[in-house]
């Protein structure tokens, strides 16, 4: 992680100290992980690591650069990539998380840390974003995005 991404992840701490967060849950990835380090290390509430929250695995195609990756990422929506997942694939596990978040924190206020997949399934299964338009999106950083989800699913 860079100096501006750990930097990043002290402000994120700092900002979320006092909004009623009750847990944290991260992507058991290393520049998650260490991002959650960063930003909650002192704070009282607990931060829970979850596989399922990883970004899309990209078989072989892991570590190539992220322009060429994503330039064809349309490609694999329904198409696994070569010894990897298809993005439908990831956002289902990543659905499977939202579905057993209820189970102990509905009503609670949460903080969750992932990756692309994170957000475009948070995008798909809770603003009924199509996965087609999420892959054609150009990424934008932005300090967060907050979501409302429960029986009415509607965004915050």
């Amino acid at each position: 992680m860079s100096e501006q991404g750990r930097e990043q992840a002290r402000e994120l701490g700092r900002r979320r100290a006092d909004d009623g967060i009750v847990a944290v849950f991260s992507s058991d990835l290393a520049r998650a992980v260490e991002t959650a380090s960063l930003a909650f290390a002192a704070a009282p509430v607990p931060v829970l690591l979850d596989w399922r929250l990883r970004e899309c695995d990209y078989g072989t195609r892991n570590g190539m650069p992220a322009a060429e990756l994503h330039a064809a990422r349309a490609d694999h929506l329904d198409s696994p990539y070569p010894h990897g997942e298809s993005w439908r694939q990831a956002v289902t596990r990543v659905g499977r998380f939202l579905d057993d978040l209820a189970l102990r924190w509905e009503g609670r206020r949460v903080l969750v840390i992932g990756h692309i997949a994170t957000r475009w399934a948070f995008e798909h299964l809770v603003h009924g974003m199509a996965l087609e338009s999420l892959a054609h999106e150009d990424f934008r950083w932005q300090d967060g995005w907050e979501y409302r989800i429960g029986s009415t699913k509607e965004p915050v």
